[in-house]
């Protein structure tokens, strides 16, 4: 393969998207660059008008995706060095479900005349989650009804989803879910604005759209939830598929003079962020489990036996790669609960002696709390400031830090907060192994892989082995794979990988001695989850009513 061809991956995160320029001989990232999006999530207010945001809300405005195209791609291209006519392809990932509603030409429908003022007009981002009663809803019928593809989601549908998501629509602005002619995931939205065409991607089609052997959910079972729903896939969801790694289209004039690239290159069917990172971390075999790590965690694998896991947030025929069985899990927040507590619990001093010794707040807390013996700190916590997406599926669950005395210390929460994680990961990683679907190697990507405290902490509470994969660029990395493929320098995303990803092996190994102290603690942990979390005590539910009922939402 010669080496002066590229190609360009477009990761779409929560607050930037990032590009980077890669060499389609051995995957070397010669450059990238980042766009910060102006309107980053629209969660209090609604930027547009200043109206006040219910509780639970998270939107963007679309035209800052095209904007990271128009910044963030040409300055990786100069960045790098290259001539852009050396560059082969492009493609992009995104989170997920990250949903536009849109007029049949594509534009958005917060662009439309009469609905630039109307929140529900807007992208609702994977994080919204004020769709919980429609996703209730939406289990609740499945449930009464039999319907056979809620096994293949663990049993539950979450509101982060596109099922619940567009339900809220219909009922909340009857005029927006009429007016848009179709609600489309970010991740393809963003590829028609590259080439022109709209392809359904495989990956999000299954996992949130809840497409499963070839078929949505029925009219009958959408017109059970609401008469006006009933429509709901083959009106505004259904879709060519486009398969992963496939091209769905070429780059259009428009977008060439967006990005500097020529017209006419490849670009290759949309993805999420989670699962474009398997090829780069070369786990393109069944066991192995990458964990994304961000903002919130995903965790996908490849499995060759079809099973229910429970909790699970989707399995998918060829969702990650053709051949296997494409499971996903995740954790809706890890480090939004670490950029919280900073944020909002850790006294200024902290902040002034961080400086001081010039490290970040989060590395000076890290190196604080990484001197303290397993269990030192007297606290456990669960992980659910953001509810919980795996296994229990249920966004109206909240955070608990529990033990805290007079002398617990800043330092202290933020080290019970980082096991509370772990302790997260390892149910998920039990849960599928009890499901006969075993994790036989666990790959970390993301940008918590910096935190090498908190890696081994993730291997001694899992009592796993931790690769890492070597790129700090996960998920653009695997999108300059896919686009690689779609541009026809390999035949296929694992012939891709193997020459394209880049992974350390067992780059940390369990510690036994604080393995068996960590046991202890995720015993409580244990006992804490399944109290608080499965019907026991809904005190978590009832407080988030109350709050609902004073703030009028």
């Amino acid at each position: 393969m010669p080496s002066s061809k590229y190609t360009i991956g477009v990761d779409y995160g929560t607050l930037s998207g990032r590009a980077v320029v890669v060499d389609v001989s051995d995957g070397t990232e010669l450059a990238s660059a980042v766009f910060e999006y102006p309107n980053a999530v629209m969660d209090q207010v609604l930027n547009r008008t200043g109206e006040k945001l219910p509780p639970e809300w998270a939107l963007q405005d679309p035209n800052d995706y095209v904007e990271v195209l128009k910044h963030a791609v040409p300055e990786a291209v100069r960045a790098s060095g290259i001539d852009p006519k050396d560059v082969i392809g492009i493609a992009t990932d995104f989170t997920a479900c990250t949903m536009v509603p849109v007029k049949i030409d594509g534009t958005p429908l917060n662009q439309v005349a009469g609905f630039e003022t109307n929140k529900h007009a807007y992208v609702k981002l994977w994080k919204h989650h004020a769709a919980q009663p429609h996703a209730d809803r939406v289990n609740q019928v499945a449930r009464e009804r039999g319907e056979s593809w809620l096994n293949r989601y663990g049993g539950q549908i979450s509101s982060e989803w596109e099922l619940a998501k567009g339900l809220q629509i219909l009922e909340e602005a009857p005029e927006v879910y009429q007016a848009m002619d179709k609600f489309v995931e970010a991740a393809d939205w963003i590829v028609w604005q590259l080439c022109g065409v709209y392809s359904r991607n495989a990956c999000t089609a299954g996992y949130k759209g809840n497409l499963q052997d070839g078929a949505y959910p029925s009219r009958d079972y959408f017109a059970a939830l609401n008469p006006d729903f009933a429509g709901f896939a083959e009106d505004k969801i259904e879709h060519p598929i486009g398969q992963l790694g496939d091209a769905a289209g070429y780059l259009t004039k428009e977008a060439a003079e967006w990005t500097g690239l020529t017209e006419g290159i490849a670009v290759a069917v949309g993805n999420v962020d989670a699962h474009v990172t398997a090829p780069a971390a070369k786990a393109t075999e069944p066991g192995q489990m990458v964990a994304i790590m961000g903002t919130s965690t995903c965790h996908v694998m490849n499995g060759d036996v079809l099973a229910e896991v429970p909790g699970m947030c989707g399995v998918v025929d060829g969702g990650i790669v053709s051949g296997y069985y494409g499971y996903e899990a995740g954790q809706s927040g890890v480090g939004d609960i670490f950029a919280w507590y900073v944020k909002n619990q850790v006294p200024q001093r902290y902040f002034d002696d961080a400086q001081k010794a010039g490290k970040s707040i989060h590395q000076f807390l890290t190196d604080l709390s990484a001197t303290q013996a397993v269990g030192e700190h007297g606290l456990v916590a669960l992980d659910w400031h953001s509810g919980n997406r795996s296994v229990l599926v249920d966004h109206e669950l909240s955070g608990i830090l529990l033990g805290a005395t007079l002398t617990t210390k800043a330092e202290d929460g933020y080290r019970a907060l980082l096991e509370s994680t772990a302790f997260g990961t390892r149910k998920i990683v039990e849960t599928f192994a009890a499901s006969g679907v075993p994790v036989k190697e666990f790959i970390v990507a993301g940008g918590l892989i910096k935190n090498h405290f908190l890696m081994q902490l993730y291997s001694d509470i899992t009592r796993l082995p931790l690769s890492v994969l070597e790129s700090e660029q996960g998920p653009a990395l695997g999108s300059a794979i896919h686009a690689a493929v779609a541009a026809k320098a390999y035949p296929s995303v694992r012939e891709a990988a193997d020459k394209m990803g880049r992974v350390s092996k067992a780059l940390y190994v369990p510690n036994e001695e604080r393995a068996k102290q960590y046991d202890r603690l995720y015993a409580e942990y244990e006992l804490l989850h399944d109290y608080f979390g499965r019907g026991v005590n809904d005190v978590m539910k009832r407080l988030k009513a109350m709050r609902r009922e004073v703030l009028g939402a």
